[in-house]
């Protein structure tokens, strides 16, 4: 099954690197891509309200902690999902969302 790892934490920790977690999971063979985010200031959020298009500068979310990065696994089930998860080393001082991927496409 697979799963997407959201990656959250504060700026402070958006050089620490994984700590051969990645090395690790790519031995084991779960990982299917994944990558660093560029910081939350360069988002830019869209919405479209009443056919107005809404945008702005920055994360949506007025929070400390933002998404860093992801990471798409490929594993066994939810409790390896976790297992992986908890490994990460921003597990240690953010979070780490577990998102099951939908196994029917969707149109986007």
């Amino acid at each position: 099954m697979k799963y997407l790892l959201m990656i959250c934490g504060d700026e402070s920790h958006a050089n620490d690197g994984c700590g051969g977690w990645s090395e690790e999971m790519e031995r084991r063979g779960v990982v299917e891509g994944g990558a660093g985010l560029r910081p939350p200031t360069e988002a830019t959020t869209v919405r479209v309200r009443d056919d107005e298009l809404m945008l702005t500068d920055g994360p949506f979310a007025e929070t400390k902690e933002q998404i860093g990065g992801f990471v798409l696994i490929d594993c066994a089930d939810l409790d390896e999902a976790i297992e992986i998860a908890a490994k990460h080393p921003a597990a240690g001082y953010g979070t780490i969302e577990i998102r099951p991927l939908l196994e029917t496409p969707v149109d986007l």
